[in-house]
């Protein structure tokens, strides 16, 4: 099956300003499997059926650019699929292709979820893991083993618990993230989640952004009102 490749309203590569990455009607400019993204309620939707169930991580990526430093806004929802209530999911972002075949995306992710103790985190997807947990101010240093970097908590962007708290279910929540130089920042709703300042050399400097189906039980999760900011 040919992959999601609509370009032909494509909005303009990543410039100085505010762009709208998604139309709200199909998903020109974006690209992943058909058989779980598709558009409903004017929102991107992943989905998966006892059926057709993700064997890996998958991702639709936006085919708009590679940006550097930016501020990135939207609104996400998500629905569990069975009684389990599994759903995952995450914002990729200053990320790389690994396998454009299985759309397999590598690199930061502002990661979210149905329960209760990942959302808010920084996680490296096909690379180093919990780079941050909810709450926390991290200063990533270089280690031994480039995949396991030291992580200095220097500080806490507020309490991890309380901020879970604000995160609402079966319903839309705002994500924002905030990438300027090594400095990365992770908002739900308003509320810092994690405050990263990445002085290694693997610390990605641009690159894609992607957005995640968790592989796992039946699942449906929704993206909506995205917008990048370039601008100062």
């Amino acid at each position: 099956m040919k992959p999601i490749l609509l370009l032909a309203v494509l909005a303009p590569i990543v410039s100085a300003g505010e762009t709208q990455l998604f139309n709200g009607k199909d998903l020109t400019g974006w690209e992943g499997d058909p058989k779980f993204w598709s558009v409903q309620d004017e929102a991107i939707t992943g989905a998966s059926s006892p059926e057709n169930l993700v064997p890996h991580n998958t991702f639709i990526v936006w085919k708009g650019g590679e940006p550097s430093d930016f501020t990135l806004t939207l609104k996400y929802r998500m629905t569990p699929g069975d009684e389990k209530k599994y759903t995952n999911s995450g914002i990729q972002y200053r990320s790389k292709v690994i396998d454009a075949e299985k759309f397999i995306v590598g690199g930061y992710q502002a990661d979210f979820e149905y329960a209760d103790k990942w959302s808010g985190i920084l996680y490296e997807e096909k690379g180093r893991g919990i780079l941050a947990k909810r709450g926390e101010q991290v200063v990533i240093k270089q280690g031994e083993n480039p995949n396991k970097p030291k992580l200095e908590v220097t500080g806490k962007t507020g309490d991890p618990a309380e901020i879970q708290a604000a995160i609402k279910k079966d319903d839309w929540n705002e994500y924002k993230i905030i990438a300027k130089g090594n400095k990365v920042q992770h908002f739900i709703n308003g509320r810092l989640t994690a405050d990263v300042t990445d002085e290694t050399a693997e610390a990605p400097k641009s690159g894609v952004i992607a957005l995640q189906m968790h592989q796992g039980p039946p699942m449906k999760v929704q993206f909506k009102d995205i917008t990048l900011s370039t601008g100062e």
